[in-house]
């Protein structure tokens, strides 16, 4: 087996027991950044080259400070590398560089990870196809004419073709889901707050996005978080640290897993999505498990209603400043989202977080009698690069630059923990994912099915991009 088609943990373990060097994984990993980003560009503001070198080779001669160290590392552009850029896909922001870690960066660095540069995100990490005008458009490893999704799709897309072997993320609205559905490769979105943001500007009421890992196995995931996660004391929200990785033993025998599918009609699926999904559950069947149809538990309207409520409200309180000093620089989707928030009431804000905490407690019912609830983690399959997004999916006209990935907005309100897991390939050889959906605080028992599921199929190993 090749090096870098080794899951992280493998790898680690190489590093740990000398028979592999970090200046020679840092070696390997540029040759291959060097062999293929240019088709993908899933690897933005790389550093220098014999500057990495030598900061493995010092990795090499120093004692071991965690299962990351001596592994290259390349964080999502939207948080902080001390001395490395931090565009966020912006041109008002191009250029500056970072002065300090942002805080699960730093934690990742303690654990002796080596940043080797950034992950292509959109601009300001809005939307869920990866392009902006300061590092241009990542392209999916699988069908280079196409998007390898977002906002975290440079990571997936490092992930998938190898130039990563685990990296890190962020969702709002499945920033974490969609793009490694698109990739052939896990993402996991924590419970909300177990990863911790930085603590800068308001801290009590924004609860939608969160950091997060993403990996080529639940297992690598699980290490991952137990890194970026735990309580930090500046922070009003958050959870003690948690050991996940040495708990990972599950089995999907007799797991009761609720089917949401569409939602009964109400999100629209392009052909072939829904056959791919319902043919995966027939996978978990043959491992032992339960599956069972559910109806709509909610009013999707409703959700969506909240949804777009609170996004922009939380969108304009962080950027409704550049409105007014950068109108000209930022694209229509931000200006929208700006827009939008600046004219909501207080109370029509409360009154969306009252259907949240209606949605939520619903929820939580249906945990009472399922291990997982599951749904597509994509309405449609990877489009074509240069498109800006879809505008309808099966006939049905799309109202928003975003309403085409509503699929992950049950999971996103609430914040519940969400694996999306491979299911392999479409009829068009597209990759989809299935979202593993848990409840609350539920993260431990998310991942143990999902390194069964992982355990079971394999597909990210199986099915490497042909590059």
């Amino acid at each position: 087996m090749n090096l870098l088609d080794r899951d992280a943990l493998e790898i680690s373990a190489l590093l740990e027991s000398r028979e592999l060097s970090a200046e020679e994984l840092m070696k390997a990993t540029l040759k291959r950044i060097e062999a293929v980003n240019g088709k993908i560009n899933a690897i933005v503001s790389l550093r220098d080259r014999d500057t990495l070198i030598a900061e493995a080779r010092k990795a090499d001669n120093t004692p071991r400070r965690g299962w990351l160290h001596g592994m290259p590392l390349a964080v999502k552009d939207l948080a902080n590398v001390a001395g490395i850029e931090t565009s966020m896909g912006s041109p008002i922001m191009a250029g500056q560089v970072a002065k300090q870690d942002s805080v699960f960066v730093s934690r990742m660095r303690r654990a002796g990870g080596l940043f080797i540069g950034k992950t292509n995100t959109p601009e300001f990490g809005l939307g869920s196809h990866t392009f902006n005008p300061v590092h241009g458009h990542t392209h999916n490893p699988y069908d280079l004419s196409k998007s390898a999704g977002g906002s975290s799709g440079g990571a997936a897309a490092a992930l998938a073709s190898r130039m990563l072997s685990v990296t890190d993320g962020s969702d709002m609205m499945g920033s974490l889901r969609n793009p490694a559905a698109w990739c052939n490769v896990y993402g996991f979105r924590p419970s909300w707050g177990r990863v911790p943001a930085d603590p800068e500007n308001e801290m009590f009421l924004h609860q939608l996005s969160t950091n997060g890992p993403m990996g080529r196995s639940p297992a690598d995931i699980a290490a991952l978080l137990e890194v970026q996660s735990g309580w930090d004391s500046s922070q009003p929200h958050g959870f003690l640290p948690e050991i996940f990785l040495d708990r990972l033993m599950g089995d999907l025998a007799f797991a009761r897993i609720g089917w949401l599918g569409d939602w009964g009609g109400a999100y629209a699926m392009e052909s072939g999505v829904m056959q791919t999904c319902t043919q995966a559950l027939k996978s978990f069947e043959r491992m032992g498990s339960i599956v069972e149809e559910i109806a709509p538990p909610f009013p999707a309207e409703q959700i969506w209603d909240a949804w777009i409520t609170l996004r922009s409200w939380s969108i304009a309180a962080k950027l409704g400043p550049l409105l007014e000093t950068h109108r000209d620089d930022l694209k229509p989707e931000a200006i929208w989202e700006i827009e939008r928030g600046l004219k909501l009431s207080a109370m029509e804000v409360n009154q969306a977080s009252v259907v949240r905490s209606q949605w939520f407690r619903k929820a939580a019912e249906l945990f009472e009698d399922y291990d997982l609830l599951v749904m597509p983690t994509a309405q449609v399959w990877p489009f074509p690069v240069e498109k800006r997004y879809p505008k309808s999916i099966a006939g049905k006209s799309m109202d928003t630059y975003h309403r085409w990935m509503e699929v992950v907005v049950p999971v996103s309100l609430i914040g519940l923990p969400c694996l999306s897991a491979p299911i392999g390939f479409g009829e068009n050889g597209l990759p989809m994912g299935l979202q593993l959906i848990g409840p609350a605080r539920g993260d431990l028992r998310v991942l143990q099915l999902g390194q069964a599921w992982h355990e079971g199929t394999g597909f990210p190993g199986k099915h490497p991009p042909n590059l």
